[in-house]
């Protein structure tokens, strides 16, 4: 099990050009006060989930969450001290509670990201303005996700995403 901090050029332009052939889409606003229900969603349609990576697209404010996250798996946290756009650095879990710990930390800061899981059913662009957007190729894998949140409790908007 582990997570890794790297630089990768072009990850995020391709994450864009990806989700933007995706012909299915749908976003919720983040909920703030009850986040762990959110994710805890997501992550059930996600299973089984092997892995995942976080696209960074840019930070706000300082990522306290994502920093203890990374200072929990030794990973010096130094990007994300001394600049605020960190456009194309990219965070990899290797197993599917960090993943879930990975989509929560980043949620739970003022961060624009990409988070793509394997396998990949759905993938989702969330940004500072607390709007959370699924893409997918099909309606059915977007509907694994939306149905659970729905039936969570949390309802979706009409807002869409374009790159």
């Amino acid at each position: 099990m582990a997570i890794m901090l790297n630089e990768t050029k072009g990850a995020l332009k391709a994450f864009r050009r990806t989700a933007s052939q995706l012909k299915h889409q749908r976003t919720f606003q983040r909920p703030s006060a009850n986040l762990r229900a959110f994710v805890a969603a997501i992550s059930v349609a996600l299973e089984p989930v092997r892995e995942a990576c976080v696209v960074l697209d840019e930070i706000t404010f300082k990522p306290e969450n994502l920093n203890s996250l990374l200072a929990r798996h030794s990973i010096s946290t130094h990007p994300m001290t001394n600049t605020r756009y960190l456009a194309d650095w990219s965070i990899h879990s290797s197993d599917g509670s960090e993943a879930q710990e990975l989509l929560m930390a980043v949620l739970s800061d003022w961060i624009d990201f990409a988070f793509i899981p394997a396998p990949k059913r759905f993938v989702i662009y969330a940004d500072e303005d607390e709007y959370v957007t699924f893409f997918a190729a099909t309606k059915s894998h977007l509907n694994s996700v939306t149905a659970l949140l729905e039936k969570s409790g949390f309802h979706g908007n009409d807002y869409e995403r374009r790159f």
